[in-house]
């Protein structure tokens, strides 16, 4: 009875231990699977970060790049800026030279249509003779158009650039100064001091 009592103890407990040799096979599988499934992770971890990391050098690369082009651009447009400065100052220059040029010029230079007012007249023989030097000159067209407290208004057209001033400073026999000048008019007066022969200064 005691051998037949131990050898149904002896099988319960191998079943027991077939019993715990099946768990322990099913929870190594689980575990093999498990440690699959943390190694497949594992290396997409590694790759999402290798990913990452090209993605940030990349883009390093591309913010380098946009700062390298905005300081050429930055560069580019104060080259520019300067250039058209230099133009403009270098235009501006060019600019004054000819308008000085072509006041030089035409100082003193008439042509077309002129009104002239000079005076005091002393007599009517006076406003003749100075009707007369300007008929000299080469104008045409020549009228009084006022005679009034000894000072005549005189329109004219000249045909021609003449210069007025040293004209009439040649041609007539008062004495004048210039009161004003303009592009189509003059104003003398005439230095009453002066003898009617007396030619112009």
């Amino acid at each position: 009875m005691q051998i037949s009592g131990l050898q149904v103890d002896l099988g319960q407990r191998q079943t027991a231990v077939d019993e715990l040799e099946g768990e322990t096979i099913a929870l190594s599988g689980m575990v093999i699977e498990r440690e699959g499934e943390i190694r497949s992770l594992h290396a997409r971890l590694v790759e999402a970060n290798e990913c990452h990391d090209r993605s940030i050098a990349s883009l390093d690369a591309v913010t380098a790049r946009l700062e390298e082009m905005h300081a050429q651009a930055r560069g580019q447009a104060t080259r520019i800026r300067m250039k058209a400065l230099r133009e403009a100052v270098e235009v501006s220059r060019r600019v004054q030279a000819l308008t000085e040029a072509e006041e030089g010029a035409g100082e003193g230079i008439f042509e077309g249509e002129v009104k002239l007012e000079i005076g005091p007249l002393g007599d009517f023989s006076q406003l003749v003779g100075f009707e007369d030097a300007v008929g000299k000159l080469g104008a045409c067209e020549i009228s009084v158009e006022r005679f009034s407290e000894g000072r005549a208004t005189l329109s004219m057209r000249l045909e021609e650039p003449v210069e007025l001033l040293r004209e009439l400073e040649d041609l007539s026999t008062l004495d004048f100064t210039v009161r004003h000048t303009g592009p189509d008019n003059l104003i003398l007066d005439i230095d009453e001091d002066a003898g009617p022969e007396q030619h112009a200064a």
